[in-house]
């Protein structure tokens, strides 16, 4: 029999009352300015674990090791203080995230590192050298998991009735930020319940990373490193995930925006571009209909692109993907786009910001167009990561994002 990929553990939560105070944005959606501003005034909020950079002199630079330091120490204020919790026995935690009339649910658990070395916590993303580092480094000296990796896998019944059985209860927090989105946990404590949740999952043998590929690849360096000075425990060989059925998840379209037209002028640029495409002016925004059709934003002028000719059916998983597409066609040979992680001429705009978004960086005169995609499926994602394929950068928007602050996983009892 395999092993369990969800695992339940003594997670470090807020206190009773201090979830509204502790939730925060996750790490990575904000600028240092943007962070510090959320934390004014809020003494307890998890951006002082997660950001610490804003307790130190403006300029530090995050990667300073009293940055790290700093994280650290909040979080033990933070547990001193009573703020945060710890449970006594290994724990499940149900969370729902409702963002409009958009609603999730997923668990809150523990994931093998064998698994995710094993490519049964399978990835789609190649991750940046230095990010992965940063978070090597912030899990190490917080000697916990701080955020969690947001992974997806297919639909049962089994799982679907677990979760319908714990949230008739009332919940453990219920917190609404300040962008709308509401936080909803179950903490599972009673040990029956957490057997009849493990029971539930047992059947899951593959988890799909959605967002969380440097937390992931970094917990699986955290843990090799941890072995190899023989730190006592093996809370490090398991990590932090939120797992939502299939269904239940939300992609949002990623678009693009590009500097300039690679030395052509308008006319030239699509004439280029009706050779892959069928091209035509539209009122108002060209928001894609489905899978290989394309907006563009040239000139103060929205265009619908169809593809003449959409991949196969049978093409391979990798192969079938828009922002392939359009880069194969359009980025590259075009455009002259050969890296987009590296270059500085492409920029990605995440599809919760609306169209309008494309349009008003074109319009700045600081961008030359843009294209707006369809969503990438989940299927697609599950497809290219069976595949052992990686997908191009920043194909994917999941909204609305996991709140750091909520769960973490201590790696020390």
């Amino acid at each position: 029999m395999t092993e369990s990929l969800l695992y339940p553990f003594t997670g470090l939560r807020p206190a009773p009352n201090a979830a509204a105070d502790v939730a925060a944005p996750p790490y990575d959606v904000m600028s240092f300015a943007e962070a510090k501003v959320m934390a004014e005034g809020r003494p307890w909020s998890f951006l002082h674990v997660s950001r610490p950079e804003i307790d130190l002199p403006d300029g530090t630079s995050p990667y300073e090791d009293e940055v790290y330091q700093k994280g650290a120490d909040n979080l033990a204020a933070m547990a001193d203080a009573g703020i945060l919790i710890r449970d006594i026995a290994p724990c499940y935690y149900v969370y729902r995230i409702i963002m409009g009339d958009h609603s999730q649910t997923g668990l809150v658990a523990a994931a093998p590192v064998d698994a995710y070395n094993e490519n049964r916590v399978r990835k789609h993303e190649f991750t940046r050298p230095d990010k992965e580092d940063d978070r090597v480094r912030q899990i190490d000296a917080v000697d916990a998991q701080t955020g969690p990796v947001l992974v997806v896998h297919e639909e049962l019944d089994s799982i679907s009735q677990a979760l319908a059985s714990i949230t008739a209860e009332a919940p453990t927090y219920d917190v609404t930020q300040p962008d709308g989105v509401r936080h909803i946990i179950w903490a599972v404590t009673d040990g029956d319940a957490v057997a009849r949740v493990a029971e539930a999952y047992a059947p899951v043998d593959v988890l799909y990373i959605a967002d969380g590929h440097h937390r992931s690849a970094a917990a699986s360096r955290v843990a090799a490193m941890r072995a190899e000075r023989g730190v006592a425990g093996a809370a490090h060989e398991r990590f932090l995930i939120v797992a939502f059925p299939a269904n239940e998840l939300r992609i949002l379209d990623y678009n693009r925006v590009v500097k300039d037209l690679n030395g052509l002028d308008a006319d030239a640029f699509l004439a280029k571009v009706a050779e892959h495409f069928d091209v035509s002016p539209v009122a108002g925004e060209a928001r894609p209909a489905g899978a290989h059709h394309f907006g563009m934003y040239l000139e103060g002028t929205w265009y619908a692109l169809d593809a003449k000719a959409p991949p196969a059916a049978d093409a391979a998983p990798l192969d079938r993907l828009d922002v392939k597409l359009l880069s194969d066609l359009l980025l590259e040979p075009v455009l002259g786009i050969a890296d987009p992680r590296t270059d500085k001429r492409i920029d990605f705009v995440g599809g919760i910001r609306g169209l309008g978004a494309l349009q008003q960086r074109v319009d700045s005169g600081d961008w030359a167009v843009a294209f707006a995609l369809y969503p990438t499926s989940i299927a697609d994602l599950m497809a290219v990561a069976d595949a052992n394929e990686v997908m191009p950068p920043k194909s994917t928007w999941f909204e609305p994002k996991l709140a750091d602050g909520l769960v973490s996983y201590p790696l020390s009892s």
